[in-house]
């Protein structure tokens, strides 16, 4: 690597950030990427390890030493270059992807891991400054159409790869606004939305084709945000394309059948979120959810969870208690026993930073009200054994709760589009489909293709960008019998 001993040299310097009480007034990153020295130096902590169990580490396999050395020789145009062969959007994993990558670090085994993540961030963020990412037209055109649903992170990943190989690409997407779940899952404070923009525009050149309100399927769950304006049967679709790519999110929530759960107050995660996306990128709402001197509790400890109680704080909620029903996690990982796979520890997020009290091992019995509206929350202690929860004897109490976000997860992908379409699909109502094979991505359904959340289920957005890759890889071979596109 550029400085062989800097990983004994240099300590793991974390990216500077605005303090609590100054970044919850409003919604824009907080979060400054490094300086070229800074970078420089997190490049030099890189081990000459041999065995990179960081690029196994990470789902798109990112040649990660490679571009740490191209950082600390400060050359950025190399840097970036690798990075985009294997990572359609590094500006966004640089931001929110959890860096599986860092917890398969070699240095992590016994010192900070290298600033992986950090890094990511820089280069894509320099590349932009500097102009050297650019569209990337194809010479020839093939004259095959493709569909692609869903205009996620699998999706605008599938979509980019087929227009470079040469195909006529459509990205079709239910909402007002080209992103999926990166538009209106993550907050603006995690990833502003210029990020996404910026993309298509480049896509566009390339030649890429985006509709927006646009409804693949003949019907839809109330629980599912849905701002379509036009409805395409698939049967329509598949008759126009000469492939079509199912990409969308897995966006069916986790309900909690308990007592209580019809009064007002008490909403889905993604009733939430997207709303304030929507009124920080300029629409008006009349109803928007507003925390805003408010008791508010997030039942979930996840990632979405932690996303509702940071808009909470900018709101100006009164209170902000998030529940879990696992126990509380170590505060360190025992790495010689997990590493170098991902670790069960517990992880404090810059939402909860900025205030929040966590409790765990806390499950939700009932939630009780006046008029129709909530206003406390009943729960109870919970122990595990062998696998199996039970109740705490004589543990029930009560918190006061003027607003109540489920923040559990998601079950599935929407079961009408994936009916519509008329697929197959696994134990856990998810489009059936390999990742090996001659047929890989492929449906029971000819010529219709799966990526994304709709075949593995919910998961990351670094994920997502892997499934989107090979599955275009996969259409390209479909379509031409033999493909270039990088897997």
């Amino acid at each position: 690597m550029g400085k062989i001993t800097g990983f004994m040299e240099f300590q793991r310097q974390e990216e500077d950030h605005l303090e609590p009480a100054a970044r919850v007034k409003n919604y824009k990153e907080f979060v400054v990427t490094l300086t070229d020295g800074q970078a420089k130096v997190q490049g030099a902590r890189c081990m000459d390890c041999g065995i990179p169990f960081c690029n196994t580490g990470c789902p798109v396999n990112n040649q990660i030493p490679d571009w740490n050395d191209l950082v600390y020789h400060n050359n950025y145009r190399a840097a970036i270059d690798n990075l985009h062969s294997t990572n359609n959007f590094p500006e966004v994993t640089g931001r929110i992807c959890p860096a599986p990558c860092e917890a398969a670090c070699t240095l992590g085994i016994n010192n900070d891991p290298v600033g992986i993540k950090s890094i990511e961030r820089k280069i894509a963020d320099h590349a932009f400054e500097h102009g050297y990412v650019v569209p990337q037209v194809p010479a020839v055109k093939t004259g095959k159409k493709v569909a692609v649903v869903g205009s996620g992170p699998a999706g605008l990943a599938a979509a980019q790869q087929l227009a470079r190989a040469g195909h006529d690409v459509t990205v079709f997407e239910k909402s007002d606004r080209i992103g999926g779940l990166l538009r209106y899952g993550i907050p603006d404070f995690k990833m502003e939305k210029g990020l996404i923009d910026r993309r298509m525009e480049q896509m566009q050149a390339e030649g890429v084709t985006f509709r927006t309100s646009v409804l693949i399927g003949k019907d839809f769950p109330a629980t599912v945000s849905n701002m379509a304006r036009d409805t395409i049967f698939p049967e329509d679709l598949q008759a126009e394309f000469d492939a079509v790519v199912m990409a969308g999110g897995a966006e069916q929530p986790r309900d909690l059948p308990v007592p209580g759960r019809e009064l007002k107050g008490v909403h889905f995660a993604m009733d939430f979120l997207p709303q304030q996306n929507r009124v920080n990128a300029g629409d008006k709402l009349k109803d928007q959810i507003k925390a805003t001197g408010k008791h508010v509790v997030v039942i979930g400890g996840g990632d979405t969870g932690s996303d509702c109680v940071g808009t909470s704080n900018r709101h100006g909620a009164t209170t902000v208690t998030q529940f879990e029903l696992m126990p509380m996690p170590p505060e360190h990982e025992n790495k010689p026993l997990v590493w170098p796979y991902w670790p069960t520890k517990l992880r404090t997020s810059s939402s909860h930073e900025e205030g929040c009290e966590r409790d765990f091992a806390v499950a939700t019995k009932r939630f009780e009200g006046k008029n129709g509206k909530v206003e406390k929350l009943i729960a109870c202690r919970v122990e595990w054994k062998d696998g199996k929860m039970s109740e705490v004897p004589n543990s029930e109490f009560e918190l006061k709760a003027d607003l109540v976000f489920l923040a559990m997860g998601f079950v599935s992908p929407v079961q009408q589009v994936l009916d519509a379409f008329g697929v197959q699909k696994d134990a856990r109502g998810n489009a059936r489909a390999t990742t090996e094979g001659e047929t890989c991505y492929q449906t029971s359904v000819p010529k219709v293709f799966v990526a994304g959340d709709m075949r593995r289920g919910q998961s990351l957005v670094v994920w997502a960008i892997r499934e989107g890759r090979q599955c275009a890889r996969a259409v390209d071979e479909f379509l031409m019998g033999a493909s270039v596109l990088p897997r």
